[in-house]
């Protein structure tokens, strides 16, 4: 489908108040790395490229900043005073633009298909519907709405949880909203200004549309979707955990068939965005999230997390190790327990040990530093050996300075190299040693103090 008289509008103004996220809002919370409304945003853009709209309300700043891409297509709704309000707060921008049709869709719906979307579109348009929606068999209708349908098995009403009476609706159906719609806004404009918030919530509700434009002789329909429970959306803690366990399963699935070697790979968390090439192999347990690139023969040890980095081909990240922002060249080695913090760089068959950080830093080809040590804000050439404890002094209090170590130089265990300052090629700095001053190319430095030996008092 690319119609471009149909839009997209997504509700997301919605504070969650049961996800007890206090000033997080609930479309913000986190799925594997990535909020919940990434994922309707993902399920949409394929169907309404440019054409998709967000309601945002309660904490919109936050909102807004993680989505700049969606800058100049985000509606405020300053009161969040129901789906109705939030759609009558929209419309004025979606007939401005021209459309014909709406399709609605809540924030809070990370495991929507953009088929799901297609099926209601089509059924809805080839029908001639004012109003479509889908909806779903729930086993534990909980707070959804229910849908209520008159002898013939027409859609009579969709009535909201907290408003259904048994004794006034009958026994509460199996059948409930789904959440998502497809509006014709030619029908539906003149039914807007009948919307009441007359119920339990004092809110103004989309659902109660379905009556309104039944009343007026419209055409509505329930596209029901059996029991396909991705369909609904989330409430609840419980719900978000058990929606990403479902996608976190999906995507390890879809790795292995492609021919990633994924052990144990029950405690593997994959992010939707991290490429996986076939060949690489990585164990369980481990957080692999955000764009990350793993190449062909790569090896993932347990306990590990990397998220926004870029590993090559034949590279060895070994157990409890961190990766932030890092880029890893062919045939490197990272850890045990070593922190690659945003900007370290390593090239082809550098090696960082256990207990050593890096940070804005790069560590030249076949360089090596074992354990022990931090290089922040550091330019570290070819063939250069950092001995344990090495410490890059970068920061002064005020500013960070640079630490430039050239090829083949050799630094002595325990050494502070205070920056900015310049090893030369093939220098050898003496271990103990404090540099406060550059290095000659093929030179010794060393700065201790003389040993002295004093007799003990006794």
């Amino acid at each position: 489908m690319n119609d471009t008289a149909t839009c997209a509008l997504v509700l997301a103004a919605g504070k969650g108040t049961r996800m007890h996220a206090r000033d997080l809002p609930k479309v913000m919370m986190p799925i594997l790395g990535e909020p919940m409304l990434w994922y309707v945003h993902r399920a949409l853009s394929p169907l309404f490229e440019g054409r998709m709209h967000t309601v945002v309300g309660f904490g919109a700043a936050h909102v807004q900043k993680a989505f700049p891409e969606h800058e100049d297509r985000f509606v405020l709704q300053e009161e969040q005073l129901g789906t109705g309000h939030a759609l009558k707060v929209a419309w004025p921008r979606l007939k401005e633009a021209g459309y014909r049709w709406v399709v609605v869709v809540n924030g809070d719906t990370p495991l929507l298909s953009p088929q799901a979307i297609g099926l209601l579109v089509a059924t809805a348009r080839e029908r001639k519907a004012a109003l479509a929606f889908l909806s779903i068999q729930a086993p534990e209708p909980n707070s959804f709405g229910r849908v209520l349908r008159d002898e013939d098995g027409r859609v009579a009403a969709i009535i909201e949880a907290k408003d259904y009476d048994p004794a006034k609706h009958g026994p509460a159906p199996r059948e409930v909203n789904a959440g998502i719609y497809c509006l014709d806004m030619k029908f539906v404009e003149p039914l807007l200004g009948w919307l009441s918030n007359r119920n339990a919530a004092r809110e103004y509700y989309i659902t109660d549309l379905v009556e309104l434009a039944i009343a007026d002789k419209n055409t509505v329909l329930a596209v029901n979707c059996g029991d396909d429970l991705t369909l609904m959306g989330i409430n609840t803690p419980r719900e978000l955990i058990e929606a990403e366990e479902h996608l976190r399963a999906d995507i390890v699935r879809e790795h292995m068939n492609h021919g990633v070697r994924l052990h144990n790979p029950s405690a593997c968390r994959i992010g939707p965005r991290a490429t996986i090439r076939p060949g690489a192999r990585i164990t369980g347990p481990c957080e692999i999230v955000g764009d990350v690139v793993i190449d062909h023969g790569v090896v993932v040890d347990a306990y590990t997390h990397i998220t926004e980095s870029w590993l090559s081909e034949g590279a060895h990240v070994r157990h409890f190790s961190h990766l932030e922002g890092a880029e890893v060249g062919p045939g490197c080695v990272i850890g045990p327990y070593a922190r690659l913090r945003p900007g370290a760089i390593l090239e082809r068959e550098a090696k960082v040990g256990n207990f050593v950080e890096m940070k804005k830093a790069v560590l030249g080809r076949g360089s090596k530093a074992s354990h022990l040590t931090y290089l922040g804000d550091a330019e570290i050439g070819e063939g250069v050996n950092i001995g344990a404890g090495t410490i890059t002094c970068n920061y002064d209090g005020t500013n960070k300075h640079k630490t430039i170590i050239e090829d083949g130089a050799f630094i002595g265990s325990n050494t502070a190299l205070v920056a900015p300052v310049t090893v030369g090629a093939g220098a050898l700095v003496g271990a103990g040693s404090t540099i406060t001053k550059d290095v000659a190319p093929g030179t010794l430095a060393v700065t201790r103090a003389e040993q002295r030996q004093i007799a003990r008092r006794k």
